[in-house]
């Protein structure tokens, strides 16, 4: 219900804008006016009746509201005494009279003037509002209890009040709150819903007081138990002094006790009791002392004398890595060699010791570091597992790929906060023991920058000459690394530095061949990812074919992790169709594969289907396999240009000009004009343009093509060929023959020319592929074209004539040049 309040002379008056300090009706209040408009309405006001409307603002970091930023509720107000400040602030003793509804604004400037209706309230006294009356009075005495300030004159007026509505409004003034929830209290005209709020309000402010005062009490009570302590330490020290005894505190004695049990040697030793020393005559509050104990804790629980104990068991450790890894025969031979030496050497010096007093300091046998080498994939972590396990070692591994820092290494110094050791002292703490197998991963991917070189800080770790007395910042004293066995790994040589990797003794892992890939998944990738699908042995199959074209067609990589990754594609989709119950069992062919995984990413190359004038087929490795490549010459006529495509790289390209040098030197002997050249032009072209191309084993491969466009005699489409040629003709050995005679096998390959020099790489090579096979060893080019060309019977005419000397590569060639 709202009324107009006064005469028609009386109805406009002045508004002040409030931020958050609205005086309820009944109630005084001191407030500064400071602003502009604020003062001018306040002087307004006091030349009238000193009458004025108080509202509040709806955003209080307003400097200057405008009519909308105001609350249409305020309450009409007298001045009753005022005081001028020295900057021209008014302050102002307030006391609100009623409720009001703003209805107009009659005014903006130079200040608010408005009309204005009075608001009356709703609600008759009953028990109800006694009780909640009589429950707010309890609680503010219980808040004040607890800690509330609450201001003298407003505490006894909240207690003398007799009238409800009275009551409240001054309950209103002493509650803690948000404006939006005054400005809720000051627009509620229902008294009962009034102070079933401000209930509500008090009993927040009596929570938050009293988790405020429990938080209060325990810290006094820690600060209280610390001086305590304090103050008795302090005593003990004094009467400790005057009776000459000492004695120690239970922490003190806990350390001394641990440092007797670490084994540690005598220098780390006294170094640790000096630190203990230093901790016990320092205040529980200083802040160095929990620097201390954390560098106490790193001493002690090293593993300065714990050690893994047991003897190699050469055939057991063979067999463990049999078991783990299939193939990998010369890696896994070299290991085998490297445990038996150590294993001999330990003998030889435990005999050595019952003869003589044992040594300190550098071991008369440092064992080389390993540096196993290859592509990803390809076995080179789980074959550290493999031998920590048939050592009976710990095995711990920390990947240095991406690090920067020195630090990271060796440690950060003691003057730091937050210092920690290097990260091969946290690997040995790890371990628990001195001589665990310790993985350095991916040494060839650490990074240097202005905060130090990291590899620099290998070089102490990695070398057998030095590691007996490593030193980590942190630490501040030697620690014995000549019984750890080392481990790096690396994806490439390259980029670790000449210094380090002369402490490495590497061992380079090939990629797996086709074969090797079938055995491995077949012995250890199926069965793994058919337990890791929930899948059992009869609900799901993979025939030989099928496997196969997976690793043919979807693959191509030197490891099998991505073969791995096909593998357990193909077994979500069988696990989902027994799930929906749309199979009980299935095995997977060929022709099934496609339909799971999709259609090839990859197709294999395969011999041509006839002799062809100008394509020489050649043979490439890379690490993730060999196979074969096509080289196709087309001559033209024109004015002796040679162009060579296919995204050849610079030994290709010169391997190309050599072998056109080659051709040019010997034109008699292929039947051609001294002048040739000069008439034709030659371009040489290897398929497969996106690919980059590089090497010079192809060189006999690219003669070969060149001479047979230049005669127009066929090159045999089943005869594969690699070798350097040099400008005399000579044949070159090369890498990779393993894995390009496996891929020329893949595709069909029934003669494979070698340089001589070659024929011991064989020995690698499965038996099954040396038994498909025929091979030719060379030593010249002139080799290569009697074993490559397809000789007609009839000398070719045109475009070139074939001269007597080069009809002599038509004889057959003997047996002593074949291998079967």
């Amino acid at each position: 219900m709202a009324i107009l309040i006064g005469s028609s002379d009386k109805q406009k008056y002045p508004l002040v804008a409030v931020r958050d300090g609205v005086v309820f009706p009944t109630t005084e209040n001191v407030l500064v006016f400071g602003r502009q408009k604020s003062v001018v309405a306040i002087n307004e006001s006091l030349k009238r009746d000193k009458e004025i409307i108080l509202v509040m603002q709806k955003n209080p970091s307003l400097d200057d509201p405008t009519k909308d930023d105001l609350y249409d509720v305020g309450v009409l107000a007298t001045i009753k005494n005022v005081v001028t400040g020295e900057k021209g602030e008014i302050n102002a003793l307030i006391r609100g009279l009623d409720k009001v509804k703003i209805v107009e604004f009659i005014k903006e400037s130079p200040y608010y003037e408005v009309k204005v209706e009075k608001i009356e309230e709703e609600g008759l006294e009953d028990e109800e509002i006694q009780a909640l009356v009589k429950y707010i009075s309890s609680q503010i005495k219980r808040a004040i209890n607890l800690g509330k300030t609450i201001d003298f004159i407003f505490l006894m007026n909240i207690l003398s009040i007799s009238s409800p509505q009275d009551f409240s409004n001054q309950v209103a003034m002493v509650l803690d709150l948000r404006e939006n929830e005054r400005q809720g209290l000051l627009e509620e005209i229902e008294l009962k819903k009034r102070l079933k709020k401000e209930v509500d309000y008090i009993n927040r402010e009596i929570r938050i007081l009293e988790i405020e005062q429990n938080i209060s009490t325990k810290t006094q009570a820690k600060f209280e138990q610390g001086m305590k302590e304090t103050l008795l330490r302090e005593k003990m020290r004094t009467i400790e002094e005057e009776l000459g005894a000492k004695s120690e505190d239970k922490e003190v004695g806990e350390y001394r006790d641990k440092i007797k049990k670490a084994k540690m040697p005598k220098e780390v030793e006294e170094k640790t009791f000096k630190e203990l020393k230093r901790l016990s005559q320092m205040s529980q509050f200083n802040p160095e002392s929990s620097y201390i104990r954390t560098y106490l804790d790193w001493l002690v629980e090293l593993p300065w004398s714990a050690i893994s104990t047991g003897d190699v068991d050469i055939k057991q450790s063979e067999k463990i890595l049999n078991e783990d890894h299939y193939g990998l025969k010369k890696i896994k031979e070299r290991i085998l060699e490297y445990l038996a030496v150590m294993e001999l050497r330990k003998q030889k010096e435990s005999q050595r010791e019952k003869a003589k007093p044992k040594k300190q300091g550098r071991k008369e046998y440092q064992p080389t570091i390993l540096c196993f080498v290859g592509p990803p994939g390809v076995g080179k972590t789980s074959l550290g597992r493999s031998i920590a396990r048939s050592l009976n070692r710990e095995f711990v591994k920390i990947s240095l790929g991406g690090i920067r820092d020195e630090a990271e290494i060796r440690g950060h110094r003691r003057t730091y906060v937050g210092a920690l050791p290097g990260r091969i002292i946290q690997g040995i703490k790890q371990a628990g023991t001195k001589n665990p197998v310790f993985m350095m991963d991916e040494i060839d991917k650490v990074g240097r920058d202005y905060r130090g070189d990291p590899t620099a800080a290998l070089l102490e770790a990695l070398d057998p000459e030095q590691n007996h007395s490593f030193s980590d910042h942190y630490l501040e004293v030697s620690f014995d690394l000549s019984d750890v066995f080392f481990i790096t790994t690396a994806n490439i040589l390259d980029t670790i530095p000449d210094a380090l990797l002369d402490r490495l003794e590497v061992i380079h892992f090939p990629g797996y061949t086709e074969d090797e890939k079938f055995n491995i998944a077949k012995e250890y990738l199926i069965k793994k990812q058919t337990d890791a699908h929930g899948l059992t042995d009869l609900e799901v199959k993979i025939t030989d074919n099928a496997l196969k074209t997976i690793i043919r067609r979807y693959t191509r990589e030197a490891g099998v992790r991505e073969l791995e990754r096909q593998i357990a594609a193909l077994f979500r989709k069988i696990a989902r169709e027994i799930v929906e119950k749309k199979t009980k069992s299935k095995t997977l062919g060929s022709s099934d594969i496609s339909k799971y995984i999709g259609p090839y990413k990859y197709s294999s190359q395969i011999i041509e289907e006839k002799d062809t004038i100008g394509i020489a087929t050649g043979m490439f490795w890379t690490q993730v396999g060999g196979d074969i490549l096509f080289i196709e010459v087309a001559t033209m006529p024109g004015k002796g240009q040679l162009t060579l495509t296919g995204h050849l790289g610079d030994v290709m390209k010169e391997s190309c000009r050599a072998a056109l040098s080659y051709i040019r030197a010997r034109w008699d002997i292929f039947g051609m004009t001294k002048e040739f050249f000069n008439k034709i032009d030659i371009h040489v072209h290897v398929p497969e343009g996106a690919i980059p191309k590089d090497g010079p084993s192809a060189g006999i491969a690219i003669t070969t093509a060149m001479v047979s466009a230049l005669t127009r005699i066929p090159v045999k489409r089943d005869v594969a060929m690699t070798g350097e040629i040099t400008l005399r003709g000579r044949v070159l050995e090369i890498g990779g023959v393993k894995e390009k005679v496996i891929g020329a096998h893949r595709a069909h390959i029934k003669t494979i020319i070698l340089p001589k020099d070659n024929k011991k790489d064989l020995e690698d090579i499965p038996k099954y592929v040396l038994a498909d096979l025929n091979f030719v060893f060379i030593n010249h080019m002139d080799e290569v074209l009697k074993e490559a060309l397809v000789f007609p019977k009839k000398k070719i005419q045109e475009p070139f004539i074939l001269s007597k000397q080069f009809a002599q590569l038509r004889k057959p060639k003997s047996n002593d040049e074949k291998l079967n």
